[in-house]
């Protein structure tokens, strides 16, 4: 049997701390090693294959778009483009959309969309003031709008032009603001900084901020958007919206793709501006079009908050039993269950070993973020591996 794990190691850059399996095949919720081993999955491509994996609706637009026309460049019109741009657009509060890549690409977007409104209606000012633990990308300007040291440090001196403040308050966006400040990002979850949910004061807060200096609101909803939350978007959970949204990750399902939503006085890039080569193709637009025109029309979103309270209600029955559990949070499909200690590494493989998958987003916090379509005796199945994790581990 061929040993791919030590072909990887010989070949690949070595810029990602991989389990050690090999996935073959993926099927729902499930995947499979090379060895045969099922697992369920509750990472779903770090919360990108929303329908779960191979899902017919996506496998069937690929193949069809695939045999009709697959990539022209965005010097034309296609019709896949326009159609999900239609979807995405009368489906929220925002007017415009630009495809792209991935959500690092859509937040680069979005802050050279910011920075070019700056320079027309704030008279020159091109800062954006972003959070602490937040995570906007891999890209050195992304980086640079990262609140969290460990991503910065290897690539000193940043890219100048982001303000880095605690989440969740107010008061530090109000003392950072100045007359440089053109725009305010944030998560409205902070997925990668384990799952942490703002409140619906601050929002609100933000966003009447932003009205009264005249600032634009990004929100970044790369990990949230396309139904993880229990909305189609997460900004509807508070009742405020952005002028800027970015989405990815479960926007295709499991193909690359971002996208940047724009409200119209937002939307000031013009031809030349700003592009990407592949961004918005006619393959990866036409899964994504199928993707969220399933998840509207057949209340995939329900199953999220139900599924989503139910996993709730069953991780409280282990926090109760358990005391090296001393939080669980998330909203929807989006749950981390923080821990008393460093243990997570363990609890981790442990869970491997039993055949679940799971993130291990911080030292002491577990990442759960199934597919939308998970049901609930998969969640049983997940919480019954976690028992036994958590029960060996207090042993």
């Amino acid at each position: 049997m061929t040993d791919w794990q030590a072909l990887e190691r010989k070949y690949y850059m070595q810029t990602v701390k991989r389990l050690p399996v090999t996935l073959v095949r993926g099927q729902g919720a499930r995947v499979w090693d090379d060895k045969g081993k099922e697992y369920l999955d509750f990472v779903a491509g770090w919360a990108v294959t929303s329908l779960g994996h191979c899902h017919p609706v996506v496998t069937q637009a690929l193949a069809v778009q695939a045999n009709t026309l697959i990539h022209t460049s965005n010097q034309f019109y296609t019709i896949p483009q326009v159609m999900l741009a239609e979807l995405l657009v009368e489906h929220s509060c925002l007017d415009r959309v630009f495809l792209s890549n991935s959500g690092t690409e859509a937040n680069e977007g979005a802050v050279k969309m910011a920075r070019k409104y700056g320079k027309l209606r704030l008279k020159n000012a091109f800062e954006v003031i972003t959070t602490m633990n937040s995570f906007h990308g891999r890209t050195l300007a992304m980086v640079a709008a990262t609140g969290q040291e460990k991503f910065k440090s290897p690539y000193v001196p940043m890219p100048a032009g982001f303000i880095n403040v605690e989440y969740d308050d107010i008061g530090a966006i109000r003392q950072a603001t100045s007359d440089n400040t053109c725009a305010i990002m944030i998560e409205i979850i902070q997925g990668e900084g384990g799952v942490n949910v703002a409140s619906d004061q601050y929002l609100e807060e933000v966003r009447a901020w932003c009205d009264e200096k005249g600032l634009l609101l990004i929100l970044d909803e790369v990990q949230t958007g396309i139904g993880r939350t229990g909305t189609l978007f997460a900004y509807e959970h508070s009742g405020i919206e952005p002028d800027i949204m970015t989405l990815a990750k479960g926007l295709g399902s499991g193909v690359p793709i971002g996208a940047i939503m724009a409200k119209e006085k937002a939307a000031v890039l013009e031809p030349g501006e700003h592009g990407a080569t592949f961004g918005g193709n006619a393959l990866v637009s036409a899964a994504a079009y199928a993707v969220v025109k399933f998840i509207i029309e057949n209340d995939i979103i329900g199953n999220v908050r139900r599924m989503g309270s139910y996993l709730q209600d069953r991780l409280h029955e282990l926090k109760a039993k358990y005391p090296m559990i001393i939080d669980i949070r998330g909203r929807g499909l989006l749950i981390a269950l923080q821990l008393d200690r460093d243990a997570t590494e363990d609890a981790l493989m442990a869970c491997l070993d039993k055949g679940l998958l799971v993130n291990r987003v911080k030292p002491d916090t577990l990442r759960l973020m199934p597919a939308l379509i998970i049901g609930k005796e998969e969640v049983d199945q997940a919480v019954e591996i976690l028992d036994q994790v958590f029960g060996s581990l207090q042993e």
